[in-house]
């Protein structure tokens, strides 16, 4: 073998072994490239993921944040409206005319009068059922000591009605016994 044989084998080793570098390589490349995709496609996932968790914690966020407006309003107005009460209680002209009208007082020397029948002072046409209905519901007509003395009234009302129709109930069960027992003893 001469030189030039010798030479050309060698190129032709190193060119077989300069294409199977390639090819390991391209092969390498072939394959690193999916893996890099879903490697992408995740890290893709996971951020949106996140971002998504982030939109939705501001959300909830925000419409706690507005709800607790909405009650810091209304408690504004309802503080508002008991410092207006409590400004009102303090005045001695306010507290005297509730204990004229819900209390009945009066002053030493005055006396108290109560219409029994207002049509008969006003000349105005009695209220009929329905409207007395919708204006007692609106508005307590008696003083609360007046109406916790006529709840124990209708209350003992009751408890004689009852007691009244119980002991006619005994007898009427009592009569019918009698007579069943009567029948009985016929019948035997």
């Amino acid at each position: 073998m001469t030189n030039r044989s010798r030479a050309s084998q060698s190129t032709s080793k190193s060119s077989k072994d300069q294409s199977a570098t390639q090819t390991k390589t391209r092969s390498r490349r072939t394959n690193a490239g999916p893996i890099a995709f879903f490697l992408a496609l995740f890290v893709i996932a996971v951020g949106s993921i996140q971002i998504i968790s982030a939109f939705h914690t501001y959300a909830i966020n925000l419409s706690e944040l507005n709800s607790l407006k909405k009650q810091e309003a209304s408690l504004t107005a309802q503080k508002k409206d008991l410092e207006n009460d409590i400004a009102r209680w303090n005045d001695t002209a306010y507290v005297t005319a509730q204990a004229r009208e819900r209390l009945g007082y009066v002053f030493p020397g005055e006396q108290a009068i109560k219409v029994e029948h207002p049509e008969a002072v006003t000349g105005q046409k009695a209220q009929t059922d329905t409207q007395s209905n919708a204006n007692s519901k609106q508005s307590n007509s008696l003083p609360w000591y007046s109406e916790l003395a006529y709840s124990f009234k209708e209350a003992d009302d009751q408890k004689q009605t009852a007691q009244s129709g119980s002991a006619t109930n005994n007898d009427a069960q009592s009569q019918t016994t009698t007579t069943d027992g009567a029948q009985s003893s016929t019948q035997q």
